[in-house]
């Protein structure tokens, strides 16, 4: 049986995140996920650890009030509160998105711009200023925070484990950064799936997921590797016309609580 068997949210792009037992699902997709996003001052542009690898030694954390809760690798901390529907607005850039987002004020700024060693701004993105998904995949209507371009990304746990044994050491799933990860399926099983139900929720399989030089740095030091695993395997056996591929991006339908456990069905 297929079921789920991992869930994890980021609730600021580019920041290390948090695995959970359970996790809601709203318009946007994981309740929480990529909603915070350090932007420049200046343009608004996203910044990201293409950019500054350090951000993933910054722990970000949602309370039950939604409270953004941030760590770094010293221990030290800040609570950074929703920004309210008065917050000072912002335009941003995601890729080729230029959308309006909630400024999370002074205090978080000078934080973070510190830890990144950089100037930057941290936003805020709520339900109606989300992005649109990308039409060829989506429908009207289908929104996204602030990840790359799809609210979900899917992982097998049987797709991670077949690269492990071809790199030759274990490759640790936190390096690709996905939503959902799924046990029982064979290798690369979601490549063949187009739509599936988790519980009562339907999801559609959009596109396979193109992979940057994030997999390369170890989730925990961030240090490159300096074999260039895990892209160096990837680009040897899962290299598209689009880029190295590896996951899935997901569109979600309706709004639910996943669990983990809950069986997988395939339904195309």
């Amino acid at each position: 049986m297929i079921s789920l068997s991992a869930l994890y949210q980021f609730p600021v792009k580019s920041m290390a995140g948090q695995s959970l037992p359970s996790a809601r699902l709203d318009a946007l997709g994981l309740a929480g996920d990529r909603r915070w996003m350090l932007v420049e001052p200046d343009t608004g542009k996203f910044i990201t650890q293409r950019q500054v690898a350090s951000m993933g030694l910054l722990s970000a954390r949602l309370d039950q009030q939604n409270s953004l809760l941030l760590h770094d690798a010293q221990g030290q901390s800040l609570v950074i509160e929703q920004p309210n529907a008065q917050a000072l607005e912002r335009h941003v850039q995601v890729w080729g998105d230029t959308v309006a987002a909630l400024d999370a004020g002074d205090e978080s700024a000078q934080w973070l711009s510190v830890r990144v060693k950089r100037p930057c701004r941290l936003v805020f993105v709520d339900a109606p200023r989300a992005r649109q998904v990308n039409l060829d995949y989506a429908q009207h209507g289908d929104r996204v925070g602030f990840a790359d371009g799809f609210s979900l990304l899917l992982i097998g746990q049987a797709s991670l484990d077949d690269l492990s044994q071809r790199v030759g050491r274990e490759v640790s799933m936190l390096r690709f950064r996905p939503n959902l990860v799924v046990s029982g399926a064979q290798p690369y099983a979601e490549d063949q799936w187009r739509r599936i139900r988790i519980g009562q929720l339907e999801f559609t399989v959009a596109k396979p997921c193109t992979r940057c030089v994030i997999p390369t740095r170890d989730p925990h030091t961030l240090l490159a590797e300096a074999d260039g695993e895990p892209l160096a395997t990837l680009k040897t056996y899962r290299r598209s016309e689009q880029g190295i591929i590896f996951g899935q991006n997901l569109i979600h339908h309706g709004e639910g609580v996943l669990e983990l456990g809950m069986p997988v069905e395939v339904l195309e």
